[in-house]
């Protein structure tokens, strides 16, 4: 039986009483001060940038969840952050690679065990373009290994976490489509 992430919050974040209770599937709602606090996901960000010889750029995850299984750069979007904003940021954190552009795509839920709490999320997924895509790939931050794989052979299920094995499978499809110049 899987525990309701409201369930974690057992007090009321304006006055503290202990009178914070169950208002439906989504919210809280305390019987003091009678706010209301309603559980949404956070949002995050991945990028899929493919280089000058149609290669996908992945990343090996060097920390739970799935560590050693392939995933995308990207993370969670700070707050006063846009989606491209933090596309950016995540890709110079994880790679020092300079986003020139970012075109979102599209997005899918997900849920991401961080510190043994189940962070619900909304990952957007963004079309990204690199100014130094031919320097060395660096491995920062949460990332164990960089490179560059040919589109055409790239494994969705490879892929560790479950919306960025959703978000590969998908974009591959669109890749496909698009006509090549």
């Amino acid at each position: 039986m899987k525990i309701h992430p409201l369930e974690k919050f057992h007090y009321c974040p304006i006055c503290g009483s202990i009178h914070f209770e169950v208002n439906n599937e989504k919210s809280k709602r305390c019987a003091n001060c009678h706010f209301t606090y309603y559980f949404n996901p956070s949002a995050s960000c991945v990028a899929f940038i493919i280089n000058k010889r149609g290669e996908l750029l992945v990343c090996r995850r060097a920390k739970e969840p799935a560590k050693d299984t392939l995933d995308l750069p990207g993370g969670f979007i700070d707050m006063y952050e846009t989606g491209e904003e933090g596309i950016s940021r995540e890709v110079k954190e994880e790679t020092g690679l300079v986003v020139s552009h970012a075109k979102y795509l599209f997005s899918l839920p997900n849920t991401y065990l961080y510190s043994d709490f189940l962070v619900h999320t909304l990952d957007l997924f963004f079309l990204c373009t690199v100014k130094n895509e031919d320097e060395e790939l660096m491995a920062l931050d949460d990332v164990a290994e960089s490179q560059w794989i040919p589109i055409n052979e790239v494994n969705p299920s490879s892929f560790g976490l479950h919306s960025i094995s959703q978000g590969v499978e998908r974009f591959i499809k669109f890749y496909a489509a698009q006509p090549r110049e």
